[in-house]
């Protein structure tokens, strides 16, 4: 694999370095054979959790710590994040290995773990340089990434010890309630209400249909892919929202990104992942292809496809109400305020309203 095919992180930001000599310090009583204080970039997310690369002369590790500033009471939660990836690591092994929680903030101010690095590619908005990927390759390497969710799907909660993981029946009605919350915590006078579609969203909720440990930010650009020729999804990433909770509202969260090449302007200019590219499988051919293999029925679609549109604008909110508030000085945070209207119209579309 050349090095361009890699997913690379850049330099620090200053509000998001740290100590590094302390957290060496740590992980040397943690980890063998850690030599001399480590390389450390950060990567271009970080719009929640932040993600670093300690770059050792042998050994490439990564860092996980929360963000600064307002944060949701059940985010960001490093000890629950490092043990689901422990826990789920047996049974599902495209979870990363975890080397060791410090929940001692005088090292770095908050938790924070490590854990190993997954070699690869991590699929973003545009293909890497000299990828090239056919039709058929294209829609070969979607339902891949459907697979590895139906596959977590499939695990036992209780045989991987995540049996109370979370609250489980009724996940709906409280996913509903707790988003609708977030937003109006979150709200700036810039942006929309929202409450046609909320109120909508609680007349019209559907029951669970399948509990099990779900992701809850299940995309391509939290998966990692051996290499452009093989297209091999050997790693997912980014557990700090997995739940026991209903599968059909995973699925509505991997398709809530799943921006298709005919999809409006808007869309198409605000995607992050490379399902527009000719042969992915379209967002109902998602849905059709995981339901058969779940034995599923997706039943009144169009409240799962709200709740993702909404969901999505609850999340950009809360990112976008630390950056209005001072909180992050993060500058591409600057205009998600935006993309508020553009969702209230999406969602204001389907429930016809």
């Amino acid at each position: 694999m050349t090095e361009t095919l890699t997913d690379q992180p850049g330099a620090l930001r200053d509000e998001d370095s740290f100590d590094v000599a302390a957290v060496h310090e740590w992980l040397s009583s943690h980890v063998d054979g850690l030599a001399g204080l480590p390389e450390v970039r950060q990567f271009p997310g970080g719009a929640s959790n932040l993600t670093y690369l300690l770059r050792y002369p042998d050994r490439e590790l990564i860092l996980r710590r929360p963000p600064v500033g307002r944060k949701a009471a059940s985010a960001h939660d490093m000890k629950r994040e490092y043990r689901v990836q422990r826990q789920l690591r047996p049974v599902y092994p495209y979870v990363p290995v975890v080397l060791g929680l410090c929940e001692d903030h005088g090292v770095l101010g908050s938790d924070f773990y490590v854990m190993e690095r997954i070699p690869g590619i991590i699929l973003r908005r545009d293909l890497p340089e000299g990828m090239i990927l056919p039709p058929e390759r294209a829609r070969e390497l979607g339902f891949r990434l459907v697979d590895r969710l139906i596959e977590l799907h499939q695990v036992d909660p209780d045989a991987a010890g995540l049996g109370d993981l979370g609250k489980g029946a009724g996940y709906v009605q409280r996913q509903v309630r707790g988003w609708s919350d977030r937003f109006r915590a979150a709200r700036t006078d810039n942006v929309p209400d929202f409450e046609d579609v909320m109120a909508w969203l609680a007349a019209n909720m559907a029951d669970d249909v399948r509990i099990c440990v779900i992701h809850n930010d299940f995309r391509f650009d939290n998966a990692v892919v051996d290499g452009p020729e093989t297209l091999n999804v050997v790693g997912v990433l980014d557990w700090e929202m997995a739940t026991l909770g209903d599968a059909l509202m995973d699925l509505a969260g991997l398709t809530t990104y799943w921006i298709q090449g005919d999809d409006d302007e808007a869309a198409l200019r605000a995607r992050k992942q490379i399902t527009h590219l000719p042969g992915m499988p379209t967002r109902r051919e998602v849905v059709d292809y995981y339901c058969e293999r779940m034995a599923l029925d997706p039943g009144n679609w169009t409240f799962y496809e709200v709740f993702g549109l909404f969901r999505l604008a609850v999340i950009l909110q809360q990112i976008y109400y630390r950056y209005h508030h001072g909180q992050t000085h993060n500058p591409a945070f600057k205009d998600l305020w935006m993309n508020s209207a553009y969702f209230e119209w999406r969602c204001r579309s389907l429930i016809g309203a």
